[in-house]
């Protein structure tokens, strides 16, 4: 990823600030965001996905996800594990998921905006 564009990553996030494992069913999800400059700005969404994956079917919870990326400007996702149908639906999105670096969630986000973290 090139920093000379704004870049916005979402990556699932614990309380104690670490990745968490499940992206699609993640209870927060951390946003990341940065333009020209090396400061990241980070919120904290509570998604409660953990709860609403399984209320109606996959394709409401995708649409979900989907809002959710699209209201955020996501450009890139960092996850350790996705089930295909999410993961087939990013690229669909043309999202790339990349790999935690760390186990840090600002870590791996910054390492997503300057583009060293392995893609999935």
């Amino acid at each position: 990823m090139s920093r000379t564009a704004s870049q916005t990553v979402a990556v699932p996030v614990t309380e104690a600030g670490e990745v968490g494992h499940r992206w699609g069913r993640a209870e927060r999800i951390a946003v990341a965001a940065t333009g020209e400059g090396t400061e990241l700005s980070w919120t904290v969404h509570e998604v409660r996905w953990d709860v609403l994956h399984d209320e109606g079917g996959e394709g409401q919870h995708h649409a979900r996800v989907v809002r959710f990326l699209r209201d955020q400007g996501v450009t890139h996702v960092v996850a350790d594990h996705m089930g295909a149908g999410m993961a087939r639906m990013l690229a669909t999105m043309g999202i790339p998921v990349v790999r935690p670096t760390d186990r840090d969630a600002r870590a791996s986000a910054l390492a997503a905006v300057e583009g060293t973290a392995p893609t999935s």
